[in-house]
Parts: structure tokens; sequence; C-alpha cells
């Protein structure tokens, strides 16, 4: 009853920019954060981003001053707005949400799908 879906991944040289978006929807009472992760082949799945409900941000050393997360809470949409994107940077994106789904305030985590962002040189 819940999903999240990414979108905005693709291939871009090096230098390039990319905005992914990941829209929440479903049965929720709301949303507490939402992230994103990324993995790549051989790799563990690494934080990227975090984005709390009040707007704070968090990123990994590897992104800093690159990569600008935002949330439109009236939208249950979080973006990540990627630019001077490296090889490095390939990977797929995966979108994570923490939500409140009762009245009694438990939560729930929800993975989107992935979406595959590929940065040639």
């Amino acid at each position: 009853q819940v999903q999240l879906v990414e979108s905005g991944g693709g291939a871009v040289q090096t230098g390039g920019s990319l905005r992914l978006s990941c829209a929440a929807s479903g049965n929720f009472f709301s949303i507490n954060t939402m992230s994103w992760y990324r993995q790549a082949p051989g790799k563990q799945r690494e934080l990227v981003a975090i984005s709390s409900s009040g707007g704070r941000t968090i990123y990994v050393d590897s992104v800093k001053g690159r990569f600008t997360a935002s949330r439109d809470n009236a939208k249950n949409t979080v973006y990540l707005e990627m630019n001077s994107l490296k090889p490095e940077d390939t990977a797929t994106y995966y979108c994570y949400a923490l939500m409140v789904v009762s009245a009694t305030d438990a939560m729930r985590a929800y993975w989107g799908q992935g979406t595959q962002v590929t940065v040639s040189s």
C-alpha cells in the first residue's frame, strides 16, 4: 500500500548533471526521513544523503559540494540534484523512506526500485 518511485536516472558524461526524484505514494500518515542510497556492482550499498522532515540534509563526504538534496513535503517527494558527476558516481540509486504508518506513530521503512546512473569518461 506504500511505494516509492524513483526517476531521473540516465547516462551522462563526466561533469554532467542529473536530477533524481523519489515520490512516495500510498497509505501513510507522514514521512519521517527520505534518503538516497547507491550501490555499484561488487560494492556495499552506501548512504548518499538523508533529508529529514524539517529539511536538514546529511551527505556522504564523496558527494558534498556536488549533490544537493531537497524535499517537497507537499508532494511527498525528495530530489537529488547531482552535478559535476564522476565515473565513480555510477551506481543504482535507491530512495529509502521511513514513514509513520499508524496513529500510534508506528513506523515502516520502504525502498524504491532503484534508478540507474551511469557516468562515462
